[in-house]
């Protein structure tokens, strides 16, 4: 289920919006630039799917994005509980970076696009004064713009597959921020409701 919890910055036990409404989600992203859809896969995808099956899937969705924003690269970007270890141990793909360097507040010098394939992930945006915990599930599209801080989290026992668009074929450069706000807000583990 896809959530949106909007915090102000200097206060993260205080929350002024807590949504799962596709729409109100989206108006709420809007007022920051950021943009919100929900995308269907054009046949069935098996689980542990390999990269180009997931391309293929999503392939117009993919060539409209590129087309609309001129994206040069388009990759997958996983990660993965690890083999049995500590808590919090998570197996992050082929040159993807892991847990601890992703919870850190930073930007980037292009715009983040994801779509998530599978599993789920929380995307924090830090703008306006507030940080927008956005809980992202399969098929949610989200685009940031550029020098948007932000930082993100799979939480403890990751799963999650989101297709990745890059405006350059190396990526992006990742900027860090040295007084970051991330360490005092809920992680995804603390927002996911128990059973």
């Amino acid at each position: 289920m896809t959530l949106l919890r909007i915090m102000p910055e200097g206060e993260p036990e205080t929350v002024r919006v807590w949504t799962d409404d596709f729409d109100a989600i989206r108006k709420e992203l809007l007022r920051i630039g950021v943009r919100f859809a929900r995308w269907h896969a054009a046949r069935r995808i098996p689980a542990g799917a390999d990269d180009a099956t997931v391309m293929n899937a999503y392939r117009s969705h993919i060539d409209h994005v590129r087309a609309e924003s001129g994206y040069q690269a388009v990759d997958i970007a996983r990660l993965v509980a690890g083999p049995a270890g500590p808590a919090g141990s998570a197996r992050p793909g082929p040159g993807q970076p892991t847990r601890e360097k992703l919870l850190k507040e930073h930007f980037h010098d292009e715009d983040l696009v994801r779509f998530v394939v599978s599993g789920l992930g929380c995307f924090y945006l830090h703008a306006a004064a507030q940080v927008y915990a956005v809980l992202c599930t399969a098929g949610d599209m989200l685009s940031v713009p550029s020098r948007t801080a932000h930082w993100f989290d799979a939480g403890a026992s990751p799963s999650y597959t989101a297709i990745r668009f890059r405006g350059k074929r190396n990526g992006p450069i990742t900027r860090l921020l040295p007084d970051g706000i991330a360490s005092r807000f809920p992680t995804l583990d603390d927002l996911l409701p128990t059973s």
